[in-house]
């Protein structure tokens, strides 16, 4: 049986800063720095490269990196980077991953979110710090479980009523 396409309403450019505003407020969140945490930022910032490109692109990746750079204390870019590396991916598969059921969309995805957190880890290995395990690598791992949730909830206002209206204008 044949998915259902969704004509899906335009995007509210709020919407989006609140999504992301508040993914960055979760991850300040103390929990944070817990073995196998998800990025909640890389997380939304991901989803809105793959559904709106032109909106969200590696510049706001790279300026929320800083935030979330300044928020660690770490080395100022390491974060940076790694969004910008995500955001890169996920705009070059957009059109790709779209065409996959939710499972295989969290599949595909899964290479780039191991990708954001290699890129910060190799950078603190390379810079003298201590061998923190492979726990922050299994993050990307819940991520791409998470996947399927994030994208039900993000695309929640944007969906049309299933039921057609003839006194609704769209």
């Amino acid at each position: 049986m044949p998915r259902p396409q969704y004509i899906l309403l335009p995007v509210n450019p709020y919407f989006i800063t609140l999504s992301l505003v508040v993914a960055f407020l979760v991850n300040l969140m103390p929990w944070g720095h817990a073995p196998a945490m998800p990025d909640f930022v890389a997380l939304v910032l991901m989803f809105w490269n793959i559904h709106q490109p032109r909106k969200v692109g590696m510049g706001v990746a790279f300026l929320v990196g800083l935030l979330m750079d300044v928020h660690n204390a770490g080395l100022l870019g390491e974060h940076a980077l790694a969004y910008t590396l995500l955001s890169y991916g996920a705009i070059m598969i957009h059109r790709r991953v779209l065409f996959f059921t939710l499972l295989g969309q969290a599949l595909t995805v899964l290479p780039l979110l191991l990708l954001a957190h290699v890129v910060p880890f190799i950078i603190r290995l390379a810079t003298g710090a201590a061998f923190p395990g492979w726990w922050p690598l299994a993050a990307s791992f819940v991520e791409a479980v998470l996947w399927p949730v994030i994208s039900i909830l993000l695309l929640a206002p944007q969906k049309r009523a299933v039921d057609r209206d003839d006194t609704r204008p769209i």
